[in-house]
């Protein structure tokens, strides 16, 4: 269509929501569909903060904010992260947008040029090099494997540098494999950074506080303190708070880019919602006890489907240590056909024919960049997730 302009051409959309979609019209045509590709708690949003949306809007806070977020919620964003990294910031470092994704796409607007690089491990949250493509820049990806457990290496990152990188942007713990990074491993990728002053690090924190087992969260200015005046460390209240409706995201970073980003926000969506805002307000400051109970289910959930799928013949499926999701492989599935008549030919192939005869919704892993694998989501019911898992190795055992 000529009418149409020709960004729109480098990017398309987003697979896990295709995917979401595409269970819920099944649903609706009455068939049996359990889906597994959408990436948000089935937990409620927690009470206190429900209470303090209600009290906002009591109070009458339901006008225009500051752009970039109400001067209380940027003093407890602070606070998070004196409290939880160790990080020092102050409110004018700190910019809250439209959930997590709106203040990535804000400080790629903000800074990328046209030939501008930006490196992306893979496997990736689908988003990312669509919103490099969108703002103009290049994504480089530099590709993990399940051999390095979904993580990326130095000689990996270091390949992937140009003189044209402008970011990394990097994800721990990862959506879409769940795999987080200890200091010792993020310390040698800051060191590669360090190499290269030209490069900046973009940090996706959305998953902090979704860890299990012994496993340690840390971001990367923590890690390496001369990062510090290069790093933008988003995070946000969608995950562990439950509040993926309410969409308020946020980030610390220099001031001068911390401005740049709501230059950009002020000519796009003005101010995040004013009652979202005073919710998450008490969600950094409110109790966080009920994310560690939260956490026990995540925890209980992931072994169950760990073993479920690898008890599944051709799949191979690693523990991650964080986030709600597992990146089972799948090359023992390859080249086999269905019961239904489907020939497995990559992992798509895989996801359509698992969809339409078992009614499983799962997220091929080429919408990651790395194949042949799928991700599932564990944010539902131990119920729906025994159920899903059994129609998978049904699945399975029925290739031939």
């Amino acid at each position: 269509m000529p009418f149409l302009s020709d960004t729109l051409a480098r990017v398309k959309p987003s697979p896990t929501i295709a995917v979401t979609t595409k269970a819920a019209e099944l649903k609706a045509a009455g068939k049996d569909v359990i889906g597994l590709g959408a990436g948000e708690p089935d937990f409620d949003t927690p009470d206190n903060i429900k209470a303090a949306a209600k009290r906002a809007m009591d109070e009458g806070r339901t006008k225009y904010t500051p752009v970039d977020g109400i001067p209380e919620l940027k003093k407890a964003i602070c606070e998070k992260f004196r409290r939880d990294n160790g990080l020092e910031y102050t409110p004018a470092q700190v910019t809250v947008g439209t959930g997590g994704k709106q203040v990535l796409y804000n400080a790629l607007m903000a800074t990328l040029n046209p030939g501008d690089e930006v490196v992306i491990p893979a496997p990736y949250w689908v988003s990312y090099p669509d919103m490099v493509l969108l703002a103009g820049g290049e994504p480089v990806i530099a590709p993990a494997s399940a051999e390095t457990a979904y993580k990326l290496t130095p000689e990996a990152l270091e390949a992937a540098i140009t003189p044209r990188t402008k970011w990394l942007i990097f994800n721990s713990p990862s959506n879409p494999t769940g795999a987080g990074y200890t200091w010792d491993e993020l310390k040698a990728l800051t060191d590669v950074l360090m190499r290269h002053p030209h490069v900046w690090m973009m940090t996706d924190d959305m998953y902090e506080h979704l860890v299990y087992d012994d496993f340690e969260f840390c971001t990367p200015a923590q890690v390496e303190p001369r990062l510090y005046e290069r790093t933008l460390t988003v995070n946000g209240v969608s995950k562990a708070y439950c509040m993926t409706g309410w969409r308020i995201g946020y980030a610390a970073g220099p001031v001068d880019l911390i401005k740049a980003m709501g230059k950009i926000q002020s000519q796009s969506t003005s101010n995040p919602c004013s009652i979202s805002q005073w919710a998450a307000v008490e969600a950094l400051n409110g109790p966080q006890d009920f994310i560690a109970e939260n956490n026990k289910a995540f925890k209980r959930r992931r072994d169950m489907v760990v073993e479920m799928l690898n008890a599944a013949p051709g799949i191979t499926c690693p523990v991650p240590e964080g986030a709600f999701y597992v990146y089972p492989e799948i090359s023992g599935c390859l080249g086999k056909t269905s019961k239904g008549g489907a020939t497995v030919e990559d992992d798509e192939t895989f996801a359509t024919a698992l969809l339409e005869e078992k009614g499983v919704a799962v997220v091929f892993g080429a919408a990651f960049g790395l194949s042949p694998c799928f991700r599932v989501s564990y944010a539902t019911s131990d119920e729906a997730l025994r159920e899903a898992c059994t129609r998978i190795q049904d699945f399975c055992k029925g290739l031939e």
